[in-house]
């Protein structure tokens, strides 16, 4: 513990969780100033530059460091930090979804399963849409009802239009080119399209569509501290089970290979080797 965390509400033994982009934390910057912290420009990001990482010890910035509650894992307090932090935030301070809506969600994967939970937790009703039938059947298995789960062979304009079905908010996790321009004409008018997921970095805004619904579309990225609290929270009272598989820091360059093959499910947390 450096000198100037004398204020800290940690000690040396806590078990901690890391929020990754506190911001610098100056009262004259342009995004801290205006509770950004996640888009500060000159803030620090934990993991990118900085010794330690990947191994077992790191040096981190006190601001992002976050107390982990009696029943949260170090595995699950890893992945809050991010897969249900990023999903947290996105959908309660930047689409502010409200249990008197239905909401459509493309993606069940890392984050998008978390993403189900938080909805869930908020009382909404949730439609969902994923091509792996395994993570179709991860959201029939926490409660999803059957009719409220898009078939594979089904496109999500049909699945729509024959239930009569009126989305008040898209939230899409994938953010490929089809999910992207379905989102636009399945949501009602005067609705809202949430955009996280980036699998395609440039998608098409109908203007003509648009503008004739009258649509609101909002990005989000990360989170911030008072989230991560928050989602801990959640994770320690049982209402959101991240999905994780715990490996060693030795296993790395494995878990790396079966990422880029797709053979990971929900996340992988990387523990100190014994």
């Amino acid at each position: 513990m450096g000198k100037d965390t004398k204020e800290a509400k940690v000690k040396v033994g806590d078990l901690v969780a890391l929020y990754a982009v506190p911001g610098c934390g100056a009262g004259d910057c342009p995004e801290c100033s205006r509770d950004l912290p996640q888009i500060c420009e000159v803030g620090h990001h934990s993991g990118v530059g900085q010794d330690g990482f990947y191994a077992p010890y790191a040096h981190v910035d006190i601001r992002g460091v976050v107390p982990v509650p009696d029943g949260v894992s170090p595995a699950q307090a890893a992945v809050a930090t991010d897969a249900i932090n990023t999903a947290f935030h996105a959908i309660t301070r930047r689409a502010e979804v409200q249990p008197h809506e239905t909401v459509f969600l493309f993606g069940l994967g890392g984050l998008g399963f978390n993403a189900l939970q938080v909805v869930r937790h908020i009382g909404a009703r949730v439609l969902v849409k994923d091509v792996k039938q395994s993570r179709v059947d991860d959201a029939r298995d926490i409660g999803v009802p059957p009719e409220d789960i898009a078939p594979l062979d089904v496109t999500v304009d049909e699945f729509v239009a024959r239930r009569g079905l009126h989305v008040d908010t898209v939230l899409d996790f994938v953010g490929a080119h089809d999910t992207f321009d379905a989102a636009q004409r399945i949501v009602r008018r005067g609705g809202k399209i949430l955009c996280v997921g980036s699998l395609d970095t440039e998608n098409t805004v109908s203007m003509k569509i648009g503008t004739r619904k009258r649509l609101s579309f909002i990005f989000s990225y990360a989170g911030q501290v008072q989230d991560l609290e928050k989602v801990l929270d959640l994770v320690a009272r049982g209402v959101i089970r991240p999905q994780v598989q715990e490996k060693r820091l030795k296993d790395f360059p494995d878990v790396v290979r079966d990422l880029e093959a797709g053979k990971i499910d929900g996340r992988v947390a990387l523990m100190q080797d014994e």
